[in-house]
């Protein structure tokens, strides 16, 4: 066995012991009871159900993918990339395939069992083209084995297949889902996950009881509630009166009056997510922030920390790049610092001593109280602004056809390395790219395809620097939010996942006893 073979095997055999927290868990486990009820603060989408349907750039769905659902491999408490459904993996010494061991054994919440025919179904009908293409064929090797072949080495395979940057590695029942169809399987889905679908109000509550038979151990909580409150005041009520016992995103004041109550305890979580303003107008060689220097004076004008304090209580931390400090290849950049005058300097030089008009600043829903922090920081150095509110479903199809003008205050949340992370933004063939450099275009092609890890990270940290130095756009900082935890709840599971914003494992969380 090569070094890099035994290396691969023993991370494995490690992670999955973080992973099942044992040889047989569920063992001593006593039968799940109680109810837990959260209050979420967007609409419920049906097309969260189907991991099939999980579209690149939207974690949302995985708060309830780890519910009903299950992948081969995927962030777990500990290790970002634990085997799950996959026992354990290998990559073949050329580069050019992966094989998965499949865990035996396991059924579907109707009892069909797990077999690798699912994990290629599942593969093929999942909207992740960009994985899909570098794949040249998936080979059934038995019933619980299952391998990749690749077109070419790319080392962006794991970090595509094995973490949240795509949901083509969460399993669908193939017998199940053919018998049904994809209408019927959203309204009713069948999983392999903790917990097993109830019922379902579109756009306003999910039930689901626990699976009994999960693989890594039997949930505590009997039933779970999850319904839709998009105001925040609603899920700070609910969560006081006992309606609810977790109550998400209680920005500002709201998080302010759990801090201060006895009975509640006030949690963080997140730090996937970072904020930036993406000068959308950059690239037209009309609009004032085709020049460097009005991006720049934009970036200082911004107190990161004050809005940090007023929204989230202090949590979100300060970022100079979009890429996570955490992940591979990021190049720690410091944030920009708040510097008025220095701005107002640029903006004279410029060729705008008095300012501008700059139209729209489009804030991505919910998060309008930050979004009108920084129209009124910009205005203070004379650069207008507008706060436009959309809803969010309108917003990201109108961020992705690219119809949006002036400002957005954005998020990314893509997970995996520095490369992966900038895929949407940096180069100009990005989802969410209004335009591009064709240095870094050309930079950012060539680093797709080196496999020495050294090679790589100078290019991928040469094209955070020229970014950097270009402000290309403006990071705010890493998100974290304030959320409200009720005193029935004894381990609300947030942040045993390093970074994601919900609660997980959710067959980990518990409700303290009579």
């Amino acid at each position: 066995m090569k070094r890099w073979q035994k290396k691969l095997a023993a991370a494995a055999i490690l992670s999955w012991m973080i992973a099942s927290g044992g040889s047989d868990p569920a063992a001593a486990q006593t039968k799940p009871a109680g109810e837990m009820r959260f209050a979420l603060y967007v609409t419920l989408a049906p097309a969260w159900l189907d991991p099939g349907e999980f579209i690149l750039g939207n974690l949302t769905p995985f708060w309830v993918l780890y519910a009903l659902h299950d992948a081969l491999v995927k962030p777990m408490p500990g290790n970002p990339m634990a085997p799950s459904l996959a026992e354990s993996w290998s990559m073949s010494e050329d580069q050019l395939s992966y094989e998965f061991t499949l865990r035996k054994g396991v059924k579907f919440h109707n009892g069909d069992p797990f077999t690798a025919e699912d994990v290629v179904f599942s593969f093929r009908r999942a909207l992740a083209p960009h994985l899909q293409e570098k794949v040249k064929e998936v080979a059934i090797v038995d019933p619980h084995k299952v391998r990749f072949v690749l077109h070419r080495p790319w080392p962006d395979f794991m970090a595509y297949y094995g973490t949240l940057m795509s949901a083509a590695g969460w399993i669908t029942p193939k017998s199940h889902f053919e018998k049904v169809g994809a209408g019927e399987f959203k309204k009713h889905p069948i999983g392999l996950g903790p917990y097993k679908f109830v019922s379902a109000k579109p756009g306003l509550e999910l039930v689901m009881e626990a699976n009994e038979e999960y693989w890594r151990k039997v949930p505590s909580v009997k039933r779970l509630v999850l319904y839709s409150v998009p105001e925040g005041t609603t899920r700070l009520a609910m969560l006081k009166t006992g309606a609810v016992d977790v109550a998400y995103l209680l920005e500002g004041q709201l998080g302010e009056t759990i801090r201060t109550d006895p009975k509640f305890k006030l949690v963080f979580s997140g730090g996937i997510g970072t904020f930036f303003l993406d000068f959308l107008d950059m690239w037209d060689p009309k609009s004032p922030f085709a020049d460097q220097r009005v991006r720049k004076a934009a970036s200082l004008a911004i107190d990161r920390q004050a809005i940090s304090d007023a929204d989230t209580l202090g949590a979100s931390r300060p970022n100079g790049n979009i890429v996570l400090k955490s992940f591979e290849y990021a190049l720690p950049i410091e944030p920009d610092r708040y510097d008025p005058v220095r701005a107002k300097q640029l903006l004279a030089e410029a060729g705008y001593p008095n300012g501008f008009d700059a139209g729209d600043l489009v804030p991505v829903p919910p998060y309008f109280s930050s979004g009108e922090a920084i129209v009124g920081y910009l205005g203070a150095i004379g650069i207008k602004t507008r706060l436009r509110a959309m809803e969010r479903a309108a917003f990201f199809a109108a961020l992705q056809s690219k119809k949006l003008k002036g400002l957005c205050f954005c998020a990314i949340s893509d997970y995996g390395n520095a490369s992966t992370r900038m895929a949407v933004v940096a180069p100009s063939s990005g989802n969410l790219a209004y335009g591009g450099f064709p240095d870094i275009d050309e930079l950012y092609q060539r680093q797709l395809n080196e496999t020495d890890p050294a090679k790589r990270e100078v290019m991928l940290h040469q094209i955070q620097k020229t970014l950097h130095e270009r402000t290309r756009y403006a990071p705010i900082f890493d998100y974290f939010w304030p959320s409200g935890v009720g005193p029935r709840v004894e381990e609300a599971s947030m942040m045993r996942i390093d970074p994601f914003p919900w609660a997980a494992p959710l067959e980990d969380l518990r409700l303290k006893g009579p």
